[in-house]
């Protein structure tokens, strides 16, 4: 209760500074938002952060797509075709396709851009590991030509969360992977302004009127992407209360996640509406890095595993317990991987953890934990992992930073004593969460993995074995196998699942589809 009248409090002193700029004009049908977190990275093939992903959707599009049943659907392909012997793909582009500048979307194009992707995503890496070449056919058509059968083609090419193989101009996809590209122009239902934008203010986006989207009805992201509003106004307000404020009095028409201790305020606002855009839920993580003590270590990062009570992470971070879910099965709760693990990650043991730790070794120098104070979706969670560590006999450093110093940090490999890092959480979305072949988290291909890069053969092996193979019982072995793995080299340690709200004005917004992204074409504006 205290929490909430201080949060009421600081949305009254926050809504009076607001109130006090006056109202913006803008001309057209205008939709003003506030998401989970600053943009200021905007290459989604570079980072997995979900604000560069959403941003992605709106600037780019997909060849294939997933609906609202999970089924991967065409979405910039009009047909494909398989050879008999199941090695040779043939994708033809819907007509009528380009990119903001102008120029027709091509097969060299799409080539250039999955051969971009499959080098940073580790669903795409796998893919990658199966393809023999490319070949155009013509400027319209190409060709992936496979070693072997492989049985995850479109759930690779029409995953529904970060890394996303965004389609992108030849020109643009030939960045090195590694370095972030300088270019904004895609072929998606909204071009990013770029002349407007400002990062840690706000990012424009302006409808796209050339955008041709498909003829069948949206479904999550799939279907026809029909644009009915002009602008899309995204507003950097990192903190909670403002933003709620904000909406209540109607300045802003939309905020992804609000914290679940407002909740109270949105409810009883007749002309706001709590919407479960992402019913499916969401994974919380915390991230070892491999490559550094002490978490190069097996015990040090057991010792971490065996000190952990998800329930204290989630009531911090979700607060309420209708929400959230303490599972910790790694192929997600709920899906049909899922497996239990009895009351690990569930009731501490701590006299285990201070032993697993001095057989570690762990010579007391302070582990570094990056603490994202503006990510709405992890914020809470650091302070509570210093705590827990700190029981069992770890030193943490916690160092707080925005979410996107954050992304950028994370990606360096040098020692935490020089720039690196130790330990940072995140969140990823349940949908192909459950797929060892989807799941970045689980990858152990070194230098090639996702960030925290670990080095594990028995695990690259288990993954592959699971790409190819096609009869449903036998993956399932291979996934409970993958989710063992995961547990005992504690690869990285699950916090939950919760699910996501979001608040929007419903006196003069609808069409927010759901899905395990923030769409932002279908929605209409009084």
């Amino acid at each position: 209760m205290k929490k909430v009248m201080k949060r009421t409090l600081a949305a009254m002193v926050a809504g009076a500074i607001l109130s006090s700029a006056g109202p913006v004009l803008a001309q057209g049908k205008v939709v003003k938002f506030v998401q989970n977190g600053n943009l200021t990275i905007l290459d989604p093939i570079w980072t997995t952060a979900y604000v560069t992903r959403n941003h992605g959707y709106f600037v780019y599009d997909t060849l294939f797509a997933s609906d609202e049943n999970n089924v991967v659907k065409p979405q910039m392909v009009d047909k494909y075709e398989v050879s008999a012997d199941k090695t040779v793909w043939t994708f033809t582009l819907r007509d009528g396709l380009e990119w903001h500048d102008g120029k027709p979307v091509t097969s060299e194009d799409c080539i250039a851009s999955i051969k971009r992707w499959g080098a940073r995503d580790s669903m795409g890496q796998k893919l990658m590991d199966f393809v023999k070449e490319f070949k155009e056919v013509n400027p319209k058509t190409f060709q992936m030509v496979l070693k072997e059968p492989y049985g995850l083609v479109l759930d690779s090419l029409g995953k529904p969360s970060s890394q996303v193989p965004f389609m992108m101009p030849k020109r643009v996809a030939d960045t090195d992977p590694f370095k972030q590209i300088d270019s904004q122009i895609g072929s998606g239902p909204f071009i990013y302004v770029n002349a407007e934008s400002k990062p840690g203010e706000k990012h424009v986006y302006a409808k796209n009127t050339k955008y041709k989207p498909r003829p069948e009805p949206p479904s999550m992201l799939a279907g026809g992407k029909v644009v009915k509003i002009d602008r899309l106004e995204w507003l950097a307000i990192s903190d909670p209360s403002t933003a709620v404020n904000a909406l209540i009095q109607g300045e802003i028409d939309l905020i992804e996640i609000p914290v679940p201790d407002l909740f109270p305020l949105l409810k009883a606002d007749k002309n706001v509406e709590l919407y479960g855009w992402n019913a499916q839920g969401s994974q919380i993580i915390m991230r070892f890095n491999h490559l550094h003590p002490p978490f190069n270590n097996l015990k040090a990062r057991q010792a971490a595993m065996y000190a952990i009570a998800q329930e204290d992470f989630l009531r911090a971070q979700v607060g309420d317990p209708e929400i959230y879910r303490v599972c910790n099965a790694p192929l997600v709760c709920g899906s049909p991987y899922e497996k239990s693990y009895g009351n690990l990650l569930v009731k501490p043991d701590l006299e285990k953890a201070r032993q697993l730790l001095k057989e570690s070794g762990y010579d007391g120098t302070p582990i570094v934990m990056m603490h994202a104070t503006d990510l709405l979706s992890s914020n809470q969670l650091p302070p509570v992992g210093k705590q827990a560590l700190e029981k069992i006999g770890f030193k943490v450093d916690l160092q707080s930073m925005d979410w996107q110093t954050v992304v950028t940090r994370r990606a360096k490999k040098d020692p935490p004593a020089q720039g690196g890092w130790n330990i940072f959480y995140t969140t990823t979305v349940t949908v192909g969460t459950e797929s060892p072949a989807g799941n970045s988290f689980t990858s152990g291909g070194c230098e090639k993995a996702w960030f925290g890069w670990p080095c594990d053969a028995e695990m690259e092996k288990l993954r592959a074995s699971y790409a190819r193979e096609v009869d449903p019982a036998k993956r399932k072995e291979i996934a409970m196998a993958v989710s063992d793995r995961v547990m005992d080299q504690a690869t990285y340690i699950v916090l939950g699942q919760y699910k996501a709200f979001g608040a929007y004005r419903k006196d003069r917004i609808s069409g927010w589809l759901p899905g395990p992204v923030p769409v932002m074409w279908n929605i209409t504006k009084k």
